[in-house]
């Protein structure tokens, strides 16, 4: 029977406290549980769920496309550094994406996680070489190598 989601989460971020990056991607595609498992994480320790895409999108209705570009990072530091635990869990990361924003979301992921252990719902696969986001002919396509990367992804049954 495969483990649970949530407790291949939990046992990753007990092993992430030494790290460089405390960043713990859960890959997964639409539907696969991603959101009910940082949930569980979040009923457990008490860690903030936050939804990015409505946090940022809220903090961002007022600024002019170019103030976005440039005041993204910032906003999005301010939201999980406003958590006072040292776990957050990110969910709807697809904003971070967005091309007119021109950021690098795992950048901006990595940055965050050398104050914070940082868990993220990552809406794409991981093939063992590499974190992907998205398909190449898509505008939103990222391709990550997985070394300094710590990946979790639900178990299948054979």
């Amino acid at each position: 029977m495969p483990e649970p989601l949530a407790e291949l989460v939990m046992r990753r971020i007990e092993q992430v406290v030494s790290l460089y990056h405390r960043l713990i991607m859960v890959v997964a595609p639409a539907g696969a549980g991603k959101t009910a498992a940082l949930r569980d994480v979040h009923q457990r320790g008490g860690a903030p769920v936050i939804n990015v895409n409505l946090e940022l999108s809220r903090r961002m209705l007022d600024l002019t496309e170019r103030q976005r570009t440039l005041q993204l990072p910032r906003l999005l530091a301010d939201l999980v550094n406003t958590s006072e635990t040292d776990l957050v869990l990110l969910d709807n990361i697809e904003v971070l994406f967005d091309v007119s924003l021109k950021q690098d979301p795992m950048r901006l992921l990595q940055g965050l996680s050398r104050n914070k252990t940082v868990v993220v719902a990552w809406s794409g696969t991981a093939d063992g070489e590499y974190l992907v986001y998205a398909t190449p002919d898509h505008p939103e396509y990222r391709r990550y190598p997985l070394r300094d990367i710590i990946v979790v992804q639900p178990e299948t049954t054979s």
